[in-house]
């Protein structure tokens, strides 16, 4: 059997860094950790072909070379995916396709699919493939079950190119017990924390290890401390095997805020090689984090959160959220003073949106105020899902204003400021030659090139670190890098009208 693994392509957002990917010598920044997953569940005498759509080009003979093509996607790679069906079945060929995309609603869009395999991986590929083998293929393969992670297969890294990538991915932890309304997450991965062992995840360093790889690794959990006790004892390991093999990787992760009261767990971080962390923070206003069941951030002062978890070597990027129902006009005057006070360099703020399956997506559906209209799934690109009780007018407007401030090229140098006066780094993270050439890059698209007017705020940041801060040079460097790529998204979304729209 001979099988073609695609991942369909993002669509040009906030999200995948595409505008600096020419800078560090990339094609794509995350690798599609859940295609090369459920590779490892495939019969090992396959032969399987891999394209990720972010960072090759998907050929017909690429196509015609298979005998069946699968599919895992997103709800932002939806327009892609439509692409990869049409051309697999004008050529012939039929496609079992899987991932979030197909738990929101878009059954009507891909009626023509000829297998959906759907749900966790480890569940329902295996019945696709004993039926593929004894000829009595179903069109739907779906189950609500959530398997024993414990047994989830090493990813199939020998069928990347890893040269494409800025970063590997690794998965310690599924699931989430909390319980905030606009997220998808408990419907996709269950409310209980499942976890792989300690040993399972060191397996997996070595295999990437051994393939090859030095550098990034993105923890893709949703939230990485979600068990204590459990990731202090993967910490500690973690922190050993680095040692023993040199430091070779750089860790970041998603984590909740109450990491900020857990000294130890932060140390243990540190000493694993983590670098940062990305935390949902959505907004600084008590009764709306009440509101929409965030619970756990309203219990806690989320400007001393991150300024302690900075002083603790972690670098913070925060998730944003404008629209709730509570959100007043002074809301967006507030996120810029809170992001601006953090110093949350990244800061990806976006329109509350309403993700169908969600508890969000039903209440407003039952009050009537859904928008209709086509879903992006991007929740940073300006569209507004649903009626928002300040006005879709006002909500537009405020959100425009947040993300022209937040990342003009002085609010941001500004902020990059602010984050060292609170960064405390453990360590000085040494420069490799990856890291020399992705700097010489930078100089000549940021700080030559660079029409995004923070020319002059790049070379600041780069005298700064040379002059008062070399132990930082590398966060500094990369935030600077990064402001390029923002600052393009945002020229980009401030130039287009905004979109009511919602599938």
């Amino acid at each position: 059997m001979k099988a073609l693994l695609v991942s369909p392509r993002l669509p040009l957002s906030f999200w995948n860094f595409q505008s600096v990917l020419k800078i560090i010598g990339k094609k794509a920044v995350y690798i599609p950790l859940g295609l090369i997953t459920a590779a490892a569940l495939m019969p090992r005498k396959w032969d399987l072909k891999l394209v990720d759509m972010n960072a090759q080009r998907l050929t017909d003979e690429q196509i015609r070379w298979a005998d069946i093509v699968f599919a895992g996607a997103m709800i932002v790679q939806k327009a892609s995916l439509r692409e990869v069906v049409d051309r697999a079945h004008g050529l012939g060929k039929k496609v079992a396709v899987g991932g979030p995309l197909f738990h929101h609603g878009v059954d009507r869009e891909f009626s023509d699919i000829d297998f959906r395999v759907l749900g966790e991986a480890e569940i329902t590929l295996p019945r696709f493939i004993r039926d593929l083998a004894s000829g009595t293929l179903a069109p739907l393969y779906r189950s609500d079950e959530k398997c024993d992670i414990r047994r989830t297969p090493i990813p199939r890294w020998d069928l990347l190119d890893m040269r494409l990538y800025a970063s590997m991915s690794v998965q310690f932890s599924r699931g989430c017990p909390y319980r905030c309304e606009f997220c998808d997450i408990p419907m996709l991965q269950g409310h209980r924390f499942r976890s792989k062992t300690a040993a399972q995840v060191i397996l997996e360093l070595s295999a990437l290890y051994e393939a090859g790889w030095r550098g990034r690794i993105f923890v893709a959990d949703d939230n990485f401390i979600g068990q204590r006790r459990r990731v202090k004892a993967l910490l500690t390991k973690i922190a050993a095997w680095q040692e023993s093999h040199g430091r070779p990787f750089v860790f970041t992760t998603e984590a909740s805020i109450d990491l900020a009261g857990d000294d130890e767990l932060m140390a243990l971080m540190n000493d694993a090689g983590f670098k940062g962390v990305f935390i949902g923070l959505e907004t600084p206003d008590n009764e709306t984090l009440k509101q929409c069941g965030k619970h756990q951030n309203s219990r806690v002062n989320l400007l001393q959160a991150v300024r302690t978890i900075q002083a603790n070597g972690l670098k913070v990027s925060g998730g944003f959220i404008v629209g709730f129902d509570n959100d007043k006009e002074d809301i967006f005057d507030r996120q810029i003073r809170f992001i601006q006070e953090s110093g949350i360099v990244t800061a990806m703020i976006g329109i509350l949106y309403a993700l169908p399956g969600t508890r969000l997506y039903r209440r407003l559906k039952k009050e009537g105020r859904l928008i209709n209209g086509t879903c992006t799934g991007s929740n940073t690109d300006g569209q507004i899902t649903f009626m928002p009780k300040m006005g879709a007018e006002a909500l537009a407007s405020g959100y425009r204003k947040v993300i022209d401030h937040i990342y003009s090229p002085r609010g941001y140098h500004e902020r990059i400021l602010r984050f060292l006066e609170n960064y405390r780094p453990p360590r000085r993270r040494p420069l490799n030659r990856k890291d020399v050439a992705a700097f010489l890059r930078s100089v000549w698209y940021v700080g030559i090139l660079n029409g995004t007017g923070s020319r002059k705020f790049y070379w600041r940041a780069v005298f700064y670190a040379l002059f008062f801060k070399q132990r930082c040079f590398a966060e500094i460097l990369e935030s600077a890098v990064f402001a390029y790529h923002f600052q393009m998204q945002v020229q980009r979304i401030l130039a287009e009208p905004p979109r009511e729209i919602l599938k």
